[in-house]
Parts: C-alpha cells; sequence; structure tokens
C-alpha cells in the first residue's frame, strides 16, 4: 500500500514525553506473562473498562486490575500495553487490512551487516534475509497494510494525518511505546502493540507468533473466541476411567484393563486436542461441546500415540515413564507388545464405528494407516543405525523425525478436519504445515533433553539426536573424534556425565540448534497462507504459540532504564 505521506504534515521536532520511572526492571516469567494475558481478557470481558482509555486512566485500570489478581505491580506498564491491546482486539479485527499500518523498529535489523539505508520514512528494507524485517514486511504488504520500519512520534503522526489508516499495530520497547501513545490517543486512532523481548537497542527480537497472529487478525478469523486452554482441560477429562469406560465401553479382561490404564496415564494430550482443535475450526463452530463421536476420535488418536510409546519403550530399554514403570517393566517385554497391538487396533475400531458418511471414515481410516505406516519407517531407520552405528548428518536426522514424529501432529489434526468435512486444499496445507510442526516440535525436545539438565537424556541413552550430528558437522579436530566416538556407541562411564557434553558446549551447537527451531517453526506458519479458512488458519496460528510459547522477556529498554536511573529525561529518540 503506498504511503503517498506529504513530507509538510511531518513536525520538524516534538518534545519528547516525560517517561514514568520505571518500577522494576525485572521481567514477567513466562507463566505470568500468560496470566496477565489471561486477567487482561477477563477484565475486559467484565465491562469494567471501555475504549478509548487516556493513558493516566488505562494504568490506574492495569494497577487496579493487576491488584485484584495479587501480580507484582511491578509489571504494570507491561500490563497496561496488553489491556489496551485487548481493549482495541474486536476493533482490530474489523479494520480491512489495508487500512491498517505496521510499524517495525529498526532494531530488529542485523545492525552490523544490514545493507538498508534509511530516507525520512525509516529503513529501506533490501531484503537480505538476515533477519525477520523482511518476512514480516512482505507478509503485511501482501495483505494490504501499510509497514514502516521507522519509530518516532512524529512520523507516526504525519501517517495519522493523512486520514488513511484506521488501525495501528506497533512493534517497539515499551519506552517508545509509552512515547507514541499520546499522539494516537488525540487522534483517536486504535493501536496494538507487542513489546519487544529484549531490552538491548540492537538486534532486538520479537514473539513472532504473537505478532503473526495479530496482523493477521480479522473479524471472520473466530479462533481467538475459542478458549484453548479450556478446551485442553476438557480434553483431559475424556481419558478419567469413568469416561473411557462409557465412550469406548467396559474394559473386560486383564489386556483390556492394562490397555486402558496405560491410556488414561500422564501425558501432555497435544494430539487428542489437536483433533478437537481442527474439528471445530472446519466446522466454525465454537459454541456447540464436542460430540461424543469426536471424543470417540480424539481417544483413537491417543491409542495410536501411547501404542507407540509402549513399542518404543521396548526398543529402547527404557524402564519409566510419567515417573512410573514401563508397560514392559511391570508386566513384561510380551504382554507390552500384545497392550500396543490392542490399543493399535482400538483406535481402528473407534474410528471405524463413528457415525459419519462412509467416504469420510475410509479417508480417516487410509490417512491413520499412512500415519503407522511412516512412523514405523522413521522408527526403522533409528534400529537400522542402532545395528550399524556411523555419524549421522543433520538432514538424515530431521528425515527421522519427519517420519517419527510429525505423522503424530498430521493424524490428529487431518483426522479432525477430515471428520469435519476439509477439503483436499485443506488436507494438503495440514500435511505441510504437520511436518515443519513435527520436525520443530522435536528439535526443541533435543535441545531441551540435551540441555536442560533433568533427566536422562538421549546423550545418555545413546539413542541418534540432532544436537551430535550438528557437533559432528560443525566440530573439528579432537572436537569431532568426541563427536565420532559418541556415534560409533562407544559407551562412557555411567556414572559420569557423557564427555560429549563438553564439546557440545564448546562448539555452539545450541545456537545452530536454535536456528534450525525457528526456521522450522517460521515454515510451519509460513504454509498457512494458501488456506482459505480464517478460523482454520487462525487456531494452527494460535496452536503454534500455544506449543512453542516458551519465549521470555529479558528486559525492558535498557536506554530507557539508564535515562530513569539518572533521573533525566529518556534520551531524545534514543531508540529511533
Amino acid at each position: 500500500m503506498p504511503l503517498n505521506i506529504p513530507l509538510m504534515t511531518i513536525p520538524s521536532t516534538i518534545p519528547p514525553q516525560k517517561m514514568r520511572p520505571a518500577q522494576s526492571n525485572v521481567p514477567p516469567t513466562l507463566a505470568e506473562r500468560e496470566q496477565i494475558k489471561r486477567v487482561c481478557t477477563e477484565y475486559v470481558q467484565s465491562g469494567s473498562v471501555v475504549p478509548p482509555v487516556p493513558q493516566s486512566e488505562l494504568r490506574e485500570f492495569a494497577g487496579k486490575m493487576l491488584a485484584e489478581a495479587d501480580i507484582s505491580e511491578s509489571f504494570i506498564e507491561y500490563a497496561a500495553v496488553l489491556l489496551n491491546n485487548q481493549l482495541w482486539h474486536e476493533h482490530l479485527a474489523g479494520v480491512p487490512f489495508e487500512r491498517r499500518l505496521l510499524l517495525l523498529p529498526k532494531c530488529l535489523r542485523a545492525e552490523d551487516t544490514c545493507p538498508a539505508p534509511f530516507d525520512e520514512f525509516g529503513l529501506l528494507c533490501k531484503s537480505c534475509g538476515q533477519c525477520s524485517l523482511q518476512e514480516l514486511q512482505a507478509e503485511a504488504e501482501r495483505l494490504g497494510y501499510a509497514v514502516l520500519i521507522a519509530e518516532g512520534s512524529a512520523l507516526v503522526m504525519a501517517i495519522i494525518e493523512t486520514g488513511k489508516i484506521d488501525a495501528i499495530v506497533g512493534v517497539s520497547c515499551l519506552s517508545v511505546l509509552e512515547k507514541a501513545f499520546p499522539y494516537m490517543e488525540s487522534a483517536a486512532i486504535p493501536g496494538v502493540a507487542i513489546p519487544l523481548l529484549q531490552d538491548d537497542c540492537r538486534e532486538t527480537n520479537v514473539d513472532m507468533e504473537w505478532l503473526w497472529d495479530v496482523i493477521h487478525l480479522t473479524s471472520e478469523d473466530r479462533s481467538y473466541r475459542m478458549d484453548l486452554g479450556g478446551l485442553r482441560k476438557q480434553v483431559a477429562t475424556w481419558f478419567e476411567p469413568d469416561e473411557l469406560a462409557r465412550l469406548c465401553g467396559p474394559a473386560k479382561t486383564d489386556a483390556e484393563q492394562i490397555a486402558r490404564q496405560w491410556l488414561a496415564r500422564d501425558g501432555k494430550r497435544w494430539r487428542p486436542f489437536l483433533t478437537a482443535c481442527a474439528a471445530a475450526a472446519i466446522t466454525d463452530d465454537l459454541e456447540t461441546p464436542p460430540s461424543d463421536d469426536l471424543k470417540r476420535l480424539a481417544i483413537a488418536v491417543e491409542c495410536f500415540h501411547k501404542a507407540s510409546l509402549i513399542h518404543d519403550d521396548i526398543e529402547d530399554g527404557d524402564l519409566t515413564r510419567y515417573d512410573q514403570p514401563t508397560v514392559h517393566a511391570e508386566h513384561g517385554v510380551a504382554a507390552a507388545i500384545n497392550i500396543g497391538d490392542l490399543l493399535l487396533g482400538e483406535g481402528y475400531r473407534l474410528i471405524g464405528e463413528l457415525d459419519a458418511a462412509p467416504d469420510r471414515v475410509a479417508k480417516m481410516l487410509q490417512i491413520a494407516a499412512t500415519g503407522h505406516r511412516d512412523l514405523c519407517l522413521g522408527q526403522g531407520a533409528e534400529l537400522s543405525w542402532r545395528a550399524n552405528p556411523q555419524p549421522l548428518a543433520p538432514a538424515q536426522v530431521l528425515e527421522i523425525f519427519r517420519l517419527k514424529t510429525a505423522p503424530a501432529f498430521e493424524v490428529a489434526l487431518r483426522l479432525g478436519a477430515t471428520f469435519a468435512g476439509a477439503d483436499q486444499a485443506a488436507q494438503d496445507v495440514l500435511h505441510e504445515f504437520s511436518e515443519n510442526l513435527g520436525i520443530a516440535y522435536q528439535i526443541r525436545d533435543d535441545i531441551e533433553d540435551t540441555f536442560g539438565g533433568e533427566g536422562t537424556s538421549d546423550i545418555e541413552a545413546m539413542r541418534p539426536t540432532l544436537i551430535p550430528a550438528i557437533a559432528h558437522a560443525m566440530a573439528g579436530g579432537e572436537d569431532k573424534s568426541a563427536v565420532r566416538q559418541w556415534w560409533m556407541r562407544e559407551q562412557a562411564d555411567a556414572s559420569t556425565e557423557h564427555p560429549l557434553h563438553e564439546t557440545l558446549r564448546s562448539v555452539g551447537v545450541q545456537e545452530r540448534a536454535r536456528h534450525l527451531l525457528d526456521a522450522y517453526k517460521e515454515q510451519a506458519i509460513r504454509c498457512l497462507r494458501p488456506l482459505e479458512q480464517p478460523t482454520l488458519k487462525g487456531l494452527l496460528r494460535r496452536v503454534m504459540t500455544k506449543i512453542f510459547n516458551d519465549l521470555k522477556i529479558e528486559g525492558w529498554c535498557s536506554e530507557h532504564e539508564a535515562s530513569n536511573a539518572s533521573g533525566g529525561e529518556a534520551r531524545d529518540e534514543a531508540t529511533g
């Protein structure tokens, strides 16, 4: 969207706003951040505050809201931003994309190597691929947004005065957001703001999933009305013993009882949750409670997952899962193989008995069978490596992930979508989305497993994992020899940490793995573009956020904090 802003409308100077001293530079934890979001939503829904709200009153409301929720007042500035976002959420959804402005900060760029020049409107991105600005600008402009990569209240005011903008989505640190607020307030332009995740004024970062949600928000996308947290809790109740008996029939034999107990054991229940979400999004019916048939379909998905875990535990020699004995450790290998097979049969039985159109049932059975086959091929590749251990390249490990982990997500999503009547175009997108989601999920697990410091990792268990694959590709000399020793399954002293860990830390593997994680997460979001169902598209973006919402805000703007500490005003245009 061409801006066509007359230069004479840009004021030469606008006095900087005097900043309120920060209550604390300690950022909210992830749990606190999610709690603040939830409290803001509930506070707005209660009707306690109606937009527009002046900045001073907004802060008062935020303080009252935090006090009622027993949340530290040190987060009042952050809470005020989120409260304002929630107030304008519905309004933004109704504003056409071509009447919106996306403001991005230049501090997202790779400052030392960025080739982009500046003009009077900000950074002119050269699409070099070194940072997230290129993707954000391209996607927003594809939708119809006007996009500026710049900070400064004068420029914001100039754009508002053109009369071409009805809403603003802005990314910045809290200090800049606070400075810009009075000008948006005076022009009665609603704004939704995404705070940066770091306190530096160069090479910063932003919660991409959150920002993509806001950029794509439309009134047609009703997924944000879904209480995903509530639905996930509801799904968990479907696996309580009495409910399983009601939906699946009584467990009459010893084998059925063991299978039912394993099915009811702990777990994140991501897969049945995704099945329920996909069905609701395809039908665009977010109010009707899930039917018993949909519950049975979700249970079938969990049957497949739990069966794979039983067989994996046997093949890997694991004796505990969910802090309890594995099935083969408790009942023996032969019984465990049989229980796993029984759960597979139970899953197919539940699908085959659904009260659905025959062609949909046939399609669901085909999807489940294909996923089952792919998973076995992935496990087969891992078993082949164990029989003939040798270093694997990262691409080879990622292919195992694609076969072993991605099918579980694909089966869950596509079964729910097929049950609800999704067309082939949606099925194709779900296939690509699931592959990227599954690989990203396993990369994240490998990073946490290796560097999290809790329990026995795949390194100690000597299972093929991405981290040593990257290390073997990156290392040289003695480090490469140490990595190769691990790949050849030369056992270390079980009473000590495997020596490979020291090598992994020295060659910077974790950073490379996180780059791969980000790449697959971004590709999962990018492949959603062809979807024509806004609610399904919005839901899948929200699912990504919920699964990978592990980003932490690392602090507020350091220059803003330094200014407050010295008692002076914020440095004029310090961050833009």
